[in-house]
């Protein structure tokens, strides 16, 4: 299992989500451009000492990404998804895909993605960062996939 971000904004974000896949032991892939540098304070901060420890790949293009991409379902968690995350059946290789915190992701990644879910809430949406860990934990425990 994998979590890719889509052209993150927010590097306190993508240092939360890298440290989280760090903690469990699944990759992140970083699609770019960045909304920040790489070497920025705030992604160092909200990493600590993870970035070291995880496994990140960093790929030049939504594009690039396609390519690298081994057969796997590209399950895409948007406030825009029909499906909740809790009556989807996860799989091992599952890449679970966010999109950028100011818009998402284009309607072309929406119709790549295998499945479209949210999570359900009361207000408008989660911080992506906190998306990421809850449908991580419900499809690592799907899976038996914690360490």
């Amino acid at each position: 299992m994998r979590i890719a971000l889509f052209q993150p904004d927010i590097p306190q974000n993508t240092g939360a989500l890298i440290r989280l896949g760090a903690c469990f032991g699944v990759g992140v892939d970083i699609i770019e451009p960045c909304g920040f540098l790489f070497s920025d304070a705030k992604l160092r901060r909200a990493g600590m000492d993870y970035l070291d420890r995880a496994d990140v790949v960093r790929h030049s293009s939504w594009e690039t990404f396609l390519a690298a991409r081994t057969g796997a379902r590209l399950v895409l968690l948007t406030t825009k998804g029909a499906g909740r995350y809790v009556e989807f059946a996860f799989r091992p290789n599952d890449v679970l895909l966010l999109g950028r915190e100011s818009e998402g992701v284009p309607d072309t990644v929406h119709a790549r993605a295998d499945a479209r879910l949210r999570i359900p809430v009361k207000e408008r949406s989660l911080n992506v960062a906190q998306a990421g860990a809850i449908v991580l934990a419900e499809a690592l425990r799907q899976t038996k996939g914690f360490p």
